[in-house]
């Protein structure tokens, strides 16, 4: 009898932690959940099997210069980035990367209403300024300190071998508007040429000559 006392009286608490246990095994955790809300941020995005390789895009860093050091930070398929740093503080983020993986890039420049040596240019945000090459190559400049503002931004921009960059064989991913030709009035008029006009191609009629009449001689 009082084992089964015993157990009735256990009974209720048993009842309780399986219940308990129950609970916490379908409520979800903070790190679960933390996981579930990170889970693909930041993933990285599909690259094109076209896109150029990392490493092409170095040789057209500019080099370090005064006070100003240019290091290689990281480099991946269609990618290349370097610090510039100034002493111990890293004032801009310099990128090269191949829109071709992410088409989306490159067609902000297509209304860029500015040009930084001869390239369509536009502003991303306060603390970027960008420019294209070829419709494909973006070239960026990313401020990390308050005093790299625009100017030194376009400065570095142009300290980039962007001829070399832009002889590249990739094929342009988007075009930049072209200003649209301006027809002249006579435009759609013949071009005249230094011809000889062709003769006529009618015949003049023959004009018939009539026969003089004969002369009547007196008889001798």
């Amino acid at each position: 009898m009082t084992l089964t006392r015993w157990l009735k009286r256990l009974a209720p608490l048993v009842l309780c932690f399986a219940l308990l246990v129950t609970s916490c095994s379908s409520t979800p955790s903070r790190y679960d959940q933390v996981q579930k809300d990170t889970t693909g941020f930041r993933s990285p995005a599909a690259v094109d099997k076209k896109a150029e390789k990392g490493g092409t895009f170095n040789q057209f860093f500019p080099a370090s210069q005064g006070d100003y050091q240019v290091i290689p930070y990281q480099e991946k398929k269609g990618f290349a980035e370097y610090k510039l740093k100034r002493g111990d503080t890293t004032v801009a983020m310099l990128t090269i990367n191949d829109t071709i993986s992410l088409p989306v890039a490159a067609e902000k420049y297509v209304d860029a209403t500015e040009l930084v040596s001869g390239y369509p240019s536009v502003g991303q945000g306060t603390t970027a300024t960008g420019l294209l090459v070829n419709g494909r190559y973006q070239v960026k400049v990313l401020s990390r300190d308050s005093s790299f503002g625009k100017a030194e931004r376009v400065d570095w921009l142009q300290k980039f071998d962007l001829q070399g960059l832009s002889q590249l064989q990739g094929k342009a991913v988007v075009r930049p508007k072209q200003p649209a030709a301006t027809a002249s009035p006579q435009s759609d008029a013949p071009v005249a040429t230094d011809t000889v006009p062709a003769k006529p191609r009618f015949k003049l009629p023959k004009v018939q000559v009539p026969a003089p009449e004969p002369t009547l001689q007196p008889a001798g």
